[in-house]
């Protein structure tokens, strides 16, 4: 069976209907955030290299384009948003390239970690939009929150986004997540906010968790704390946006609905509801999923009271969940 590459469209509160292209096997990355909504990183690794064949993925989207057309459905961006760190693809800027032609806005969503890297900066400024993340600017709150391979330097993630925005004619755009009781204070909201301007984005957005973290202590901050960090962004920056409600209802599927919701949810966790009205739409039932938890492919979890359904990775020796 051939790996399936793109997924969706999903509803995201940035980019409208986007088409994910998930170009990196499970989970591959620089980070393993204590907030991932993936689960924790199975393999770190900052070395760039080739994962599919750039034409491969340009086939799959072309078809799932295809077939979203044919049933009149809104794609607003095809966003490389994987399981990982999108620019460990070393073919990353060839595969946006051979997209291009699809007619379709490009959007990268990306970690930051590797724009210290000439070819990952010419990468990215082949898409139309781009999202880098700032969650901490001190040392010690960045470690605790992202958890990064530990030969990443964050002065010189911070000065490789001021350099690449100062060469990118896209969309560039940043989000910060906050968690409570790490980077929630008022100090290092500001400082944030001041290195977020050497940047010049267009957006700057503000996040917290609204799905299922890897590690169940992860909270947002409180409602005041959430108001203190959008002031002090509003003061500083032009134009600040809230992610704080849960994207959802607007999801879309093909001809394989049990593929099209392990495609989705191996990215992006969904509700019982989105969930319904994907199989409302194919003709079909819950029996779907009852068949997909018993075989253990996806599973039930709950997060601010909600329940999502999250897709179930690999088994360790002791057979306990790795994500």
């Amino acid at each position: 069976m051939k790996n399936r590459i793109p997924f969706g469209p999903v509803p995201s509160r940035r980019l409208g209907r986007s088409l994910g292209i998930n170009n990196l096997p499970s989970k591959i990355c620089t980070f393993s955030c204590v907030y991932c909504q993936v689960g924790k990183t199975l393999k770190f690794t900052k070395k760039r290299q080739a994962f599919y064949k750039p034409e491969e993925i340009r086939d799959q989207v072309e078809e799932k384009v295809r077939e979203l057309k044919n049933k009149d459905e809104r794609i607003d961006y095809l966003s490389f948003v994987p399981n990982g760190e999108a620019a460990l693809d070393i073919n990353l800027g060839r595969e946006i390239e051979l997209l291009k032609d699809l007619g379709i806005p490009i959007a990268v969503i990306t970690n930051s970690s590797l724009i210290t890297l000439p070819d990952v900066r010419e990468a990215l400024k082949k898409a139309d939009w781009v999202s880098l993340k700032v969650d901490a600017v001190s040392e010690e709150l960045w470690r605790r929150i992202n958890r990064p391979l530990s030969e990443l330097k964050l002065p010189e993630i911070l000065e490789g986004m001021v350099q690449f925005s100062r060469n990118y004619s896209g969309k560039l755009n940043t989000e910060t997540m906050f968690i409570e009781g790490i980077n929630d204070s008022k100090e290092e909201m500001e400082r944030i906010a001041d290195f977020i301007q050497r940047v010049h984005p267009l957006k700057s957005y503000i996040a917290i968790p609204t799905r299922p973290p890897t590690l169940n202590w992860v909270k947002p901050p409180p409602e005041e704390k959430i108001n203190i960090a959008y002031s002090i962004f509003n003061e500083r920056l032009d134009n600040v946006e809230l992610l704080i409600g849960y994207a959802g209802g607007e999801f879309a599927s093909t001809y394989d609905v049990r593929g099209d919701i392990l495609d989705i949810i191996s990215v992006h966790p969904m509700r019982k509801g989105d969930i319904e009205e994907i199989l409302k739409d194919a003709g079909e039932d819950w029996s779907v999923v009852k068949e997909l938890i018993e075989k253990g492919e996806i599973k039930k979890t709950e997060f601010n009271n909600k329940i999502f359904f999250v897709r179930a990775y690999m088994k360790d020796n002791n057979g306990k969940d790795r994500r």
